[in-house]
């Protein structure tokens, strides 16, 4: 997560969206910059909402706008899925070594899903607040161009992106009744995925 005060705006940071590449470049231009433990580093808006929200808005009387990207839904959890193949996790309950994608996701539509396919939810990080307090800028992950205009814009300086955080390759085939039970239990990723606007 990422606080730009005099811009009034903040950036979360939901995990395999590829803010990790626009903290580097943008680590310096930041008032505040949250990179680790990852559960502060990828506060849900829930959370920001909760603890640093309110932080600016008692003290500095501020409310800021909250800027996010948000990755297709197969494509995030194949990115998840890649993630966990990573030879560190290898005999641990989280990893995907032995598992096939088709079966990562079957595993992530359960009520509980075992460790391995336990990633969360991308619409539940994203989901407006009670008090209003919502995501105002929206951006496909696909669309990094976008983002990177809108960043450029509004913080008035140049980005250079550079590849960060690269999950390893692995065989994402799927079979079509995968993906259906996945946009079928799921379907409230998809529903926000396809209200972004195509910039």
């Amino acid at each position: 997560m990422m606080i730009f005060f005099k811009e009034r705006l903040a950036l979360l940071s939901v995990p395999k969206t590829g803010t990790t590449a626009f903290q580097a470049a943008l680590r310096n231009h930041a008032d505040l910059v949250i990179s680790d433990p990852p559960e502060l580093k990828h506060a849900p808006l829930y959370r920001y909402n909760r603890w640093i929200r309110p932080m600016f808005e008692k003290v500095c009387g501020a409310e800021l706008e909250v800027a996010a990207v948000m990755r297709e839904p197969i494509s995030w959890l194949g990115s998840w899925y890649r993630y966990r193949q990573r030879p560190a996790l290898d005999g641990k309950p989280n990893s995907t070594k032995d598992v096939s994608f088709d079966d990562f996701l079957h595993a992530y539509c359960k009520g509980k899903p075992p460790a391995f396919a336990n990633v969360g939810s991308q619409a539940k990080f994203l989901e407006a607040q009670p008090n209003g307090c919502k995501v105002s800028h929206l951006f496909r992950y696909e669309d990094q161009q976008a983002l990177k205009q809108f960043l450029e814009r509004r913080l008035e300086t140049e980005i250079r992106l550079e590849l960060k955080n690269v999950s390893p390759q692995a065989d994402l085939s799927l079979s079509p009744g995968a993906e259906a039970h996945v946009r079928r239990k799921r379907a409230a990723e998809f529903e926000l995925y396809n209200s972004i606007p195509i910039r």
